[in-house]
């Protein structure tokens, strides 16, 4: 700290002096360092500043440039002192208060997004409330063959669907719940679990020897093949993940009702998927059922994964702000703005990051194979690049910076990106698993609701066996991804914000350890192809 500087103004007219002291009362002044400075005005007095020379400039080079102050002006005695313009010292804006001012963008983003949302929400409340309508019509006509088809598919195919629907909202709660008290453990377990339960699902369904259900059981045996060989994969990554799930929600503990977004998304969820499910049976009577039935699906596959964005980025702003400003963030106010000025921004997500997702494993998944087809490669290799430069400009970690400084999708994808290229994190968040374990989770959640409806249906009416099964696989899915959303929210939030600003405050060692590890080689760890690897010629 510097030391105290002293101003004696001695008076004409007596000997008064006073005396001002600035600077801190703690320090020490050192009588051999002073400097004496004189300055004489003629008729009016004089004026004796004492400095010590061993203040710090850097010291007052802060002070002066946080609070800017008027040079010292000495007038005759008696005579009017000068009013300093206040235009001369304009009010300065610290860097804190421009990130805040930026944190509270009023500005919709990605409006042609909402648009569309809002226009396909209507269109889609409107067809299923006529299918409804057409539905409920068909049942009371009581002497039709078609009113007698739908009271039987209202009697056998409705109910197994909506008891999948509540199964989904409990394992949802439970797996949420799990996770955040055995971190370490859940994530071994949901990758078995994942395995066993769609290995299941599939031998039910083939057991059933029906056609339909038949496809569907290799289809789901197939998949658990793959995600067996994936634990296995990832079996020296699963204590990195389980150590930054448990990091990632220790915030979560200081907002009690932060899970209050996502349980009302799947309140909401579950009364739409029970109305849509009438709605269906009244398509089946209607022109062209297959093609109305799958744009259903997709309208509800949508609408799902925009309630789910709309709790991430509640969770995302509340989280960020802790992190980032130190802030306790208002839940109400996060969903709020989640709701309305951020909604166009999820709707474009939950239309394009799937999709990205998924070609990306499938361009990831042919970059590892071996082999002699020149071909092959070359288009594995070219897929690859393609997938990698569309992912800079749409990904998951976004709706981090959507709802911290409510910039756009598109926007949001460079920058959180380039965070990561700034902190050389590519790696890192390349080899993260748990998005891959939310993922498993809600494949799980699917899994065991088919098991619970294909058997109730096969039991009562098997030939609707094969729908049933997959309608619940889906809403179970759905359901739980749902559920999900803060653990996976938490985890983004963790990653970006310490790319953002990777203060020991805030952040441990975890993440530098691992950067260390992946670089060294230390425990063999296996990279996750980013780009096409060189083949060596002969």
């Amino acid at each position: 700290m510097g030391a105290p500087v002293t101003v004696v103004m001695e008076r004409e007219a007596g000997e008064k002096k006073e005396k001002v002291d600035v600077g801190d009362a703690e320090a020490k002044p050192d009588g051999d360092q002073k400097k004496e400075v004189d300055r004489g005005v003629k008729g009016a007095g004089a004026v004796v500043v004492t400095v010590d020379a061993a203040q710090s400039e850097t010291r007052a080079s802060r002070l002066q440039t946080q609070h800017p102050v008027a040079s010292i002006q000495v007038v005759p005695h008696g005579a009017a002192t000068p009013a300093t313009p206040a235009a001369a010292y304009p009010p300065t804006m610290t860097p804190s208060q421009v990130g805040l001012a930026s944190l509270n963008s009023r500005a919709y983003t990605n409006r042609i997004s909402l648009l569309l949302f809002v226009l396909h929400l209507l269109v889609a409340a409107a067809a299923v409330c006529f299918f409804c309508f057409k539905g409920i019509e068909g049942v009371l006509d009581f002497n039709s063959a078609k009113a007698r088809k739908e009271r039987h598919v209202l009697k056998f195919w409705l109910p197994p669907i909506e008891g999948a629907s509540v199964l989904s909202i409990i394992l949802a709660f439970a797996w949420q719940k799990a996770i955040r008290s055995w971190p370490s453990v859940m994530v071994t377990f949901i990758l078995w679990a994942c395995f066993f339960s769609t290995m299941a699902a599939g031998i039910l369904l083939l057991c059933f020897s029906l056609p339909a259900t038949d496809g569907l059981g290799v289809a789901l045996i197939a998949f658990s093949i793959g995600a067996g060989l994936y634990a296995c994969w990832v079996t020296r990554r699963i204590p990195f993940a389980g150590k930054v799930f448990a990091l990632a929600l220790q915030p979560a503990t200081k907002f009690p009702d932060l899970n209050g977004p996502a349980y009302l998304m799947m309140g909401v969820g579950f009364l739409w998927i029970s109305v849509w499910c009438f709605a269906v049976i009244g398509a089946l009577n209607f022109y062209y059922p297959p093609l109305t039935i799958l744009a259903l699906v997709l309208s509800l596959a949508w609408t799902a994964e925009v309630m789910r964005n709309v709790a991430n980025l509640t969770v995302s702003r509340v989280i960020a702000l802790y992190y980032l400003r130190g802030m306790q963030s208002n839940t109400q106010f996060s969903f709020q703005r989640a709701t309305t000025i951020n909604l166009g921004s999820a709707c474009l997500g939950s239309l394009f990051v799937p999709s990205i997702e998924a070609l990306r494993i499938i361009a990831r998944g042919l970059n590892l194979l071996e082999g002699e087809d020149e071909f092959l490669f070359s288009c594995a290799h070219c897929c690859l690049r393609v997938m990698e430069s569309i992912f800079r400009y749409g990904n998951s970690w976004a709706f981090v910076h959507i709802a911290a400084y409510g910039r756009g999708f598109v926007a949001a994808s460079q920058s959180t990106w380039g965070l990561f290229e700034r902190q050389k994190m590519e790696e890192l968040v390349d080899s993260d698993i748990t998005s891959a374990v939310c993922f498993l989770t809600g494949v799980t959640s699917g899994a065991l609701s088919l098991i619970f409806a294909a058997s109730w249906t096969f039991s009562s009416h098997k030939h609707y066996t094969a729908t049933v099964s997959l309608l619940a696989f889906f809403v179970g899915y759905l359901m739980t991804r749902i559920g999900m959303a803060l653990p996976h929210a938490c985890v983004a939030c963790y990653y970006v914000c310490y790319a953002e600003n990777p203060s020991p405050r805030l952040f441990d060692d975890t993440i530098p350890a691992r950067l260390n590890q992946i670089r060294s080689d230390s425990e063999g760890f296996v990279p996750t192809p980013r780009f096409p690897r060189r083949h060596p010629t002969t």
